[in-house]
């Protein structure tokens, strides 16, 4: 009976390891007075960007640094998703609720290849626009992991009206 306990002991503390070691991985990065150093995260080329499958779609994340990289050189339609206004990124070019994104299309490039970029305070919001937009057919979508508050983590400027 001892054994039995001492196992099943042994078994609950593993899950517990395991699990608070996903919790900070999940957690860990930039604080917020983090600020944006070519030393602290190498930029991947845009090529490498991990993509996220939506069903058979998919779309692109990328990472704060990206998105600076890419606003140097901006050549996309960026678009914040998120309800209600909480700030915006400079450069933003339309305002659009992430749950009406599939009725104001006018809003957006006619041609379904151009280059779409998203953003929501936390990713969530952008990450549901940016499914239903490669649903509907877009295939070159873009989202900012983890949206504006990883953006003012790494030490990016917020505008606000």
């Amino acid at each position: 009976m001892r054994d039995m306990e001492g196992r099943a002991l042994r078994s609950g503390l593993l899950a517990l390891t395991v699990s608070s070691v996903m919790l900070l991985a999940a957690c860990s990065g930039g604080g917020a007075g983090a600020t944006p150093n070519a030393t602290d995260t190498p930029l991947k080329p845009l090529a490498t960007v991990r993509s996220t499958a939506v069903g058979t779609a998919g779309y692109t994340s990328i990472t704060p640094a990206q998105l600076n990289t890419m606003l140097a050189q901006k050549d996309f339609t960026f678009v914040n998703v998120h309800i209600p206004y909480e700030g915006e990124i400079a450069s933003t070019d339309a305002f659009i609720p992430y749950n009406e994104i599939d009725q104001k299309l006018d809003r957006l490039p006619a041609d379904k290849s151009a280059r779409i970029v998203l953003y929501c305070r936390s990713g969530r919001m952008s990450a549901i626009a940016a499914g239903t937009l490669t649903r509907l057919g877009y295939t070159s979508v873009w989202d900012l992991d983890g949206g504006m508050a990883a953006w003012e983590n790494a030490g990016y400027k917020l505008l606000t009206r």
